[in-house]
């Protein structure tokens, strides 16, 4: 339940509007990376760049996004969450102009570095927003409702991507951008405030001591593993789909944008379902979706080399997307209520270790298994899901009793 000494500067009347404007910017860090999706391969051809290259663009942010939420947690307990939130939008509208105009891969490169540190501090400020506010069953309604905010990120921006990509090219992607962070950074400019109820005094050797004390909490590491390889799965489809959906299967970028509609519906299906068996055994219903998810995979293994056609890649990635949104799910919920006394620090590390290793899985199995057809992407999601069986089994050790 809320307090009335959280409220800061967010006047009482627009607190429902706060909240609104919290879970709208969740999804900011999907839209900055899916809407240019279908235009991937366009976007290689209009800049002479490789397919690596280009999907470089995606890593870098990817990275760039993790590493600011290492460090941004504590300068956000100790400044709010407010102030830095709306300057971060400010850039991130300028970089994405910048992207717009220029023929630079190099020059995309770099504004894709900014765009990932603060959408960081953006994302990071607004999870802490929750913990900030709420405690208990209401905190923890609301943290089960971030993967699957989240999730229309993925399932609009590239549905509309494609058709920007088919009426306007690649650039109209991120003239898209600039408007929607305008749009929000005016909206919380108009209507939210800070929310940080005690400013910690910024102190190298005692933010150090929160890091150590943090990080060395075991299933905190192992739940952070696991989300980072439950979104990978996704990621590594999102980077190789598209080459193989307009390159080896022959469709155009509209065609990707509904595929990747439909797959990003397939994440918010496993937050849903997540979310409906919330009070069952942590870990048996884990198993049992890993389970189910290996079996998808076996299975789209097997068929993916004899039927080699776009139905049945999204079928089989469908299912697999369930599972892994169900993943993460439940684990973002674990990670984010361990810390309530530093939420900016918790959440930073969480987001910020979560993308390092989406990063580094996602981009280290497609140099790998290259974009060539659906049974590569088959063989990543199995690379990726007996790595996660193996966490999981591993954190079950270490956490006996999940609440």
């Amino acid at each position: 339940m809320a307090t009335q000494q959280w409220a800061g500067t967010i006047k009482p009347q627009h607190l429902n509007i706060a909240n609104f404007l919290a879970f709208a910017l969740l999804p900011l860090s999907g839209f900055a990376t899916d809407i240019y999706l279908p235009s991937l391969p366009g976007m290689a051809a209009d800049l002479a760049a490789s397919p690596v290259q280009v999907q470089f663009t995606i890593t870098i942010f990817l990275i760039s996004y993790g590493i600011s939420q290492l460090f941004i947690g504590s300068f956000l307990d100790s400044y709010g969450r407010y102030r830095s939130g709306l300057f971060s939008l400010l850039i991130f509208t300028f970089s994405s102009v910048m992207i717009a105009i220029t023929n630079s891969i190099e020059m995309i490169y770099v504004m894709r570095v900014v765009q990932g540190i603060t959408v960081g501090v953006v994302v990071a400020g607004k999870r802490a927003f929750f913990v900030d506010l709420y405690s208990g069953n209401k905190l923890k309604h609301y943290l089960s409702m971030f993967s699957i905010i989240w999730s229309t990120g993925p399932i609009i921006a590239p549905f509309v991507g494609g058709y920007l990509q088919t009426l306007y090219g690649w650039r109209a992607n991120f003239w898209f951008l600039a408007a929607l962070g305008a749009a929000l950074g005016l909206a919380e400019l108009l209507f939210s405030g800070e929310t940080l109820p005690k400013r910690n005094s910024f102190q190298i050797k005692k933010v150090l001591g929160v890091y150590r004390e943090i990080l060395s909490h075991l299933p905190f590491v192992l739940g952070v593993t696991l989300l980072g390889l439950s979104y990978a799965m996704v990621m590594v489809c999102n980077m190789t789909a598209p080459f193989i959906i307009e390159h080896h299967l022959q469709f155009d970028a509209v065609t990707t944008g509904y595929c990747s509609l439909i797959l990003g519906f397939a994440w918010m299906v496993g937050g849903f379902i997540s979310k409906a068996v919330v009070h069952q055994p942590f870990f048996g219903k884990l198993f049992v979706n890993v389970g189910l998810q290996a079996l998808l995979i076996v299975g789209m293994l097997i068929t993916m080399r004899y039927f080699d056609n776009i139905y049945l890649l999204v079928a089989f990635a469908f299912g697999v997307h369930v599972g892994a949104g169900f993943t993460f799910n439940n684990y973002m919920t674990f990670s984010m209520t361990r810390f309530p006394q530093n939420a900016g620090v918790a959440s930073g590390l969480t987001g910020g270790f979560t993308f390092l290793l989406v990063s580094a899985f996602s981009y280290g199995i497609i140099n790998i298994l290259p974009a060539n057809d659906g049974n590569h992407l088959a063989m990543s999601y199995g690379i990726l899901s007996i790595i996660v069986i193996a966490v999981i089994a591993m954190a079950r050790r270490q956490t006996p009793v999940v609440h």
